[in-house]
C-alpha cells in the first residue's frame, strides 16, 4: 500500500465511497458506523490506492476492482491477511517525504475492517458447505481396510501419491479425483489384501463370522458375513437390494466351483472396489434449505477427522439410534475417541496433520541434507520427524494449551535425538516425553530439529526460508513470491575474508524490489541462526560469532529464539486463528471460503475464553455449523 497524492485521488474517491457506502447499507449499520466507514474510505484513499491500481498493482492487489460489496466480501480471507501488514507498520511503506498513518489510525483502520468482514460473514449466521463427496486418500484407505479385515500392513502403499489441496492437506475433496490408474490399483489392492486376510487365521476371525457347517449352508454363511461387513464398509445402513446384488455375485462364483472361500474372496474384493466404500458420499440436499447431516454422515465425518479411519461399532450404534446430534453425546464421543485404546489412530491423524501443516513430511523426501552436513542418518531422521508428532498428540489428547506450540517445557525424544540435542538420560528407539524446563534452546515448534531442517537449504541455514516458514506456517501471512530475474544470494566460497550470511543478505536486499519483503522475512529468520541445518545449537559460523539480532518493520527489537517466542506470544491470537483455519479445513476436507470466516472467529472466541485448551478447538470444530450441516442452494439453516 502506497500513499495516494491528492491530485491522483479524484477518480478513486467516487467508487471507494460508493462501494463502502453500499457495504454500510447492506449491513444495516448505524450513523456512528457510517462515520467509521467514511474514515476507513479516507484511509484507503489516502494511503493505499496509488500503488494498488492498474496497470501494475503492487503485490497484485488491485483495489480498483472493489466496486461493490460483493467484490470486497469475496476477498475477505485475503483482506484479513493484508490487515496484518497494516497493523505491523509494513504497509504503507516508509517512503521518504511521505506521511505515514499514526499508530491510532492504523489500529482504528484494522478494527474497522475486521468488524466489517465479520459482520458480512455472520450476517446470515454461520453457514455450512455443500454435501461432501470425495475419495478416501491413501492413509484413509489403509485404515479403512484395516478396520474391516484386521490386517496390519499398509494396504494402500501401492496407490498413487495424493496431491495437497484445500488448506494444504491431502484429504481435500477438490483434489481426490479418480482415474483409470486408480481403478486398476484399487482392484489389485483389494484382491491382494483379501487374499492375505483369508490366509491369516487372526485376520479372518475378525470378519469371517460364519462358515458353512452341518447347520449352516454356504448361502446362509455368506449372508451373515455380508450382513455385518457391508454396513461397516459403506459406513451406513445397507438397503436390501444392495445386499442382494453381492449375494448374487457370491452365488454365481460359488456355482462356478470356486468353493466358499474363493467365492467369498471375490465378493469381498468387489465390496472394496465399490464407490460406496472408496468414496465418502453424503446425500444431496433436496431443498433450498441447509439441513443437518444424517447421523451416519456425522459419524463418518467425526471418525475420519479424529481417527483418519471409519466409525467404530460404538459410533455406528449411536448413529443407528440417531443420538449423535445431541451435543452432549457428541462431546462425549470426542472425549472417548481421544483416549486409549484409540491412541494409535489419534497419533496417526496427528502425524498426517502435523507433517503437512509444518512441512516436515519433506524430511527425507524433498529435503535431504548435503553430504557436507555431518551427523545425519536414518535413525536421527526418524527421531526428528516423530518429535512434533508425539508433541502434538499429547497436546490434543491431554487437553494442553495450544500455546505450547509456541513455547513449552516438554518435548519427545528418542535415543538418537537426545544425543543430537545433548540431553542426558535413559532413552530408547521409541520417543519418550522429556522435561526440558532447564533447556533454554528447546521448547515449542521452533526448537525442533525437523522444523529447522525443512526451513533450511540442504547445505546451509537460510534466514529467508525460516522467516518465510514462520510467516506462512505459524502466522498465516505467506509473503509474495520474489520478483522475476532476482539473482540468487551470493555464496561466500573462496572469499579471502569470510563474509557473514547477514552481510550477504544485506547486499542482496539493496534492490528496493527485494527489500520490502525481506524487511518482514529476514528478522524472523535471523533470530534462529543459532541453530544449524539440523537444529544443533551453535555460537559461531565459519569462525564468525552468530548474530541473532532482529528488528521488525514496526521497530520491535529482539534477539535469539527465546525473545522471538515472546514476540510470537504477543501475536498468539493470529497464530491461533491460522491454526483454527487449518484444522477446520482439515476437518471439513475442503478449502475454506469467506463464508467460513464467521465459523473461524466463533471458534477462536471460544478458544480464547478457555485459555487456548486444545479440546476447545476440537469441540468448536465438531459442534460448528459447517461440520454438522450441509447446504442447499440458498444456504438457510433449517430450524
Amino acid at each position: 500500500m502506497c500513499p495516494l497524492r491528492v491530485n491522483d485521488s479524484r477518480n478513486q474517491l467516487g467508487w471507494l465511497s460508493h462501494a463502502f457506502h453500499m457495504l454500510c447499507l447492506s449491513f444495516g449499520t448505524s450513523h456512528a458506523q457510517d462515520l467509521a466507514l467514511i474514515e476507513g474510505v479516507a484511509f484507503v484513499q489516502h494511503y493505499c490506492v496509488e500503488c494498488h491500481q492498474p496497470p501494475k498493482p503492487k503485490g497484485k492487489l488491485d483495489l480498483s476492482a472493489f466496486t461493490s460489496p460483493e467484490h470486497f466480501i469475496a476477498d475477505a480471507l485475503a483482506w484479513d491477511r493484508h490487515l496484518h501488514r497494516v497493523r505491523d507498520a509494513e504497509m504503507p511503506p516508509d517512503d521518504e517525504d511521505v506521511p505515514l498513518p499514526s499508530t491510532e489510525e492504523r489500529l482504528a483502520f484494522v478494527r474497522w475492517v475486521e468488524t466489517t468482514l465479520r459482520e458480512a460473514a455472520c450476517a446470515d449466521g454461520v453457514q455450512p458447505g455443500p454435501p461432501l463427496v470425495r475419495r478416501l486418500n491413501r492413509n484413509e484407505y489403509s485404515a479403512s481396510v484395516r478396520h474391516l479385515l484386521d490386517v496390519h500392513f499398509d494396504a494402500g502403499e501401492a496407490l498413487p501419491d495424493e496431491g495437497a489441496g484445500g488448506e494444504g492437506f491431502d484429504n481435500a475433496a477438490e483434489t481426490l479425483f479418480i482415474s483409470p490408474i486408480h481403478a486398476e490399483k484399487y482392484l489389485e489392492a483389494a484382491r491382494s489384501v483379501v487374499k492375505y486376510a483369508f490366509a491369516d487365521p487372526r485376520s479372518s476371525a475378525h470378519f469371517l463370522i460364519a462358515q458353512p457347517d452341518d447347520a449352516t449352508s454356504p448361502l446362509q454363511a455368506a449372508s451373515r458375513v455380508l450382513e455385518r461387513f457391508l454396513p461397516r464398509a459403506f459406513r451406513r445402513p445397507v438397503k436390501s437390494q444392495e445386499a442382494q446384488s453381492y449375494m448374487e455375485l457370491f452365488e454365481e462364483a460359488y456355482a462356478s466351483g470356486s468353493g466358499f472361500s474363493g467365492a467369498m474372496q471375490l465378493t469381498l474384493s468387489a465390496v472394496l472396489v465399490s464407490p460406496k466404500f472408496l468414496f465418502i458420499s453424503e446425500v444431496p440436499v433436496g431443498s433450498d434449505a441447509s439441513v443437518p447431516l444424517t447421523d451416519h454422515e456425522l459419524a463418518t465425518r467425526l471418525a475420519y477427522f479424529l481417527w483418519g479411519a471409519p466409525p467404530d461399532d460404538v459410533l455406528m450404534g449411536l448413529a443407528e439410534r440417531q443420538s449423535l446430534h445431541d451435543l452432549d453425546v457428541l462431546r462425549g464421543e470426542v472425549d472417548r475417541m481421544l483416549k486409549d485404546p484409540h491412541a494409535r489412530k489419534v497419533r496417526s491423524v496427528a502425524q498426517t496433520f502435523v507433517e503437512q501443516w509444518l512441512g516436515t513430511r519433506a524430511l527425507g523426501r524433498e529435503f535431504k541434507p548435503d553430504v557436507s552436513i555431518k551427523g545425519y542418518d536414518s535413525e536421527l531422521e526418524g527421531g526428528m520427524k516423530y518429535e512434533p508428532v508425539f508433541f502434538f498428540h499429547e497436546i490434543l489428547t491431554e487437553n494442553r494449551s495450544l500455546l505450547d506450540l509456541i513455547d513449552a517445557d516438554y518435548t519427545y525424544m528418542n535415543r538418537r535425538l537426545s544425543r543430537h540435542y545433548k540431553v542426558k538420560g535413559e532413552f530408547r528407539e521409541q520417543p519418550k516425553r522429556v522435561d526440558i524446563a532447564d533447556n533454554p534452546h528447546r521448547g515449542g515448534l521452533l526448537g525442533m530439529a525437523a522444523v529447522l531442517a525443512v526451513s533450511s537449504h540442504a547445505h546451509r541455514t537460510s534466514p529467508v526460508l525460516r522467516g518465510k516458514w514462520i510467516l506462512e506456517t505459524l502466522l498465516g501471512e505467506p509473503p509474495p513470491p520474489p520478483p522475476p530475474n532476482v539473482p540468487l544470494l551470493e555464496e561466500s566460497h573462496g572469499k579471502i575474508q569470510p563474509q557473514s550470511l547477514r552481510e550477504r543478505l544485506e547486499r542482496h536486499r539493496e534492490d528496493p524490489s527485494c527489500a520490502a519483503c525481506h524487511d518482514r522475512i529476514d528478522p524472523l529468520g535471523f533470530s534462529l541462526e543459532h541453530y544449524d541445518v539440523l537444529g544443533r545449537w551453535r555460537d559461531e559460523v565459519a569462525g564468525l560469532a552468530v548474530d541473532a539480532r532482529a528488528t521488525l518493520p514496526d521497530g520491535t527489537r529482539f534477539e535469539g529464539p527465546a525473545e522471538l517466542k515472546e514476540v510470537l506470544m504477543d501475536r498468539k491470537d493470529q497464530i491461533m486463528r491460522h491454526l483454527t483455519r487449518k484444522m477446520l479445513g482439515f476437518a471439513l476436507s475442503r478449502g475454506l471460503t469467506h463464508e467460513d470466516f464467521c465459523a473461524v472467529e466463533t471458534i477462536l472466541d471460544d478458544l480464547k475464553a478457555h485459555d487456548y485448551a486444545s479440546r476447545r478447538l476440537l469441540l468448536g470444530i465438531v459442534e460448528s455449523v459447517p461440520f454438522r450441516y450441509k447446504s442447499g442452494s440458498n444456504k438457510t439453516i433449517a430450524k
